[in-house]
């Protein structure tokens, strides 16, 4: 049974699972989630499931798929992901399939067990004293991302100039008062990146993984699941081990402005390749991202 797949992508398909997995015949292919990149729940004749993701198009001029590479290998070392089976130069990567997997959503991403599960698995990345070498730099990736809408001819917002020196300034201060330290982030921790299965929570898809400022991660999940001031409060006390400072309430509320400033610029760089969706998903986080900017300047 074939659902929602494109069909350029079967023969990719199969050719990888006979080279990774044996010659055994595929007798189902189901479209799993995704923004960019097209993965897929495949099993085969002898009931053996997998996961094969064929990567999107452009994504080769945001990735770098060995730096994705070095960054999954620590989390399957670090026991947060997946074990990978094979990862391409290109991209395309086969991994276990997780059983009775349950893909975390905006409402059971809130609930006090998985907030508790979450600080958990940041800890234990963030903790592990291992520099990938893979950097993550922020602002070098917006200026980055800004090439590429001018080169695709893609309109900014018209008052971008004023909200980007806006940003700059809030990391301007950011800066001056927290000893920021970079270690390894996962960086992309969407709602759909977060599976239950087998018994415990994973986090997936380390496309966008690198050394960051750990405080980002924290700000994204928020983000992402669409944290009210409780849930912030409850993941920033389990990660912390106590209640957060005003300094460090400040620290968070500035990478969520950071998560919504790279990721509207990444939205319009990808317009040319996805269209009004994308051009809709960039309108909303730059909203957002304004919002953040007003809340910040009254703590």
């Amino acid at each position: 049974m074939i659902k929602n797949i494109k069909k350029e992508d079967i023969p990719k398909i199969k050719r990888l699972t006979s080279d990774v997995l044996g010659e055994v015949a595929v007798t189902d292919i189901t479209r799993m989630g995704g923004l960019t990149n097209h993965t897929y729940a495949v099993t085969l004749e002898d009931g053996r499931k997998f996961v094969v993701r064929i990567p999107g198009e452009g994504t080769e001029e945001m990735i770098d798929r060995r730096d994705e590479l070095k960054s999954t290998s620590l989390a399957t070392s670090l026991g947060i992901d997946a074990k990978v089976l094979y990862f391409g130069e290109d991209g395309s990567k086969v991994t276990e399939y997780i059983n009775n997997a349950v893909t975390m959503s905006k409402v059971t991403l809130k609930e006090d067990d998985k907030l508790h599960l979450v600080a958990s698995i940041f800890n234990t990345l963030h903790t592990c004293g291992v520099d990938t070498g893979v950097p993550f730099e922020v602002f070098d990736m917006a200026e980055n991302y800004e090439q590429i809408i001018r080169n695709c001819n893609v309109d900014l917002f018209e008052d971008y100039t004023d909200i980007k020196s806006k940003v700059f300034a809030v990391k301007a201060e950011v800066d001056a008062s927290v000893n920021i330290k970079k270690v390894p982030c996962h960086n992309d921790a969407l709602c759909e990146n977060w599976v239950m299965g087998n018994g415990r929570m994973y986090l997936i898809d380390w496309e966008y993984a690198g050394m960051n400022d750990a405080m980002w991660d924290l700000a994204d999940v928020s983000i992402e699941a669409e944290f009210e001031a409780s849930h912030d409060k409850k993941l920033l006390e389990y990660y912390l081990g106590h209640a957060p400072s005003v300094t460090e309430t400040k620290h968070f509320l500035a990478n969520k402005i950071y998560v919504d400033y790279l990721w509207t610029l990444w939205a319009k760089a990808r317009v040319p390749y996805d269209g009004q969706s994308m051009e809709d998903w960039a309108s909303e986080r730059y909203t957002r991202l304004k919002g953040f900017i007003n809340e910040y300047s009254k703590i």
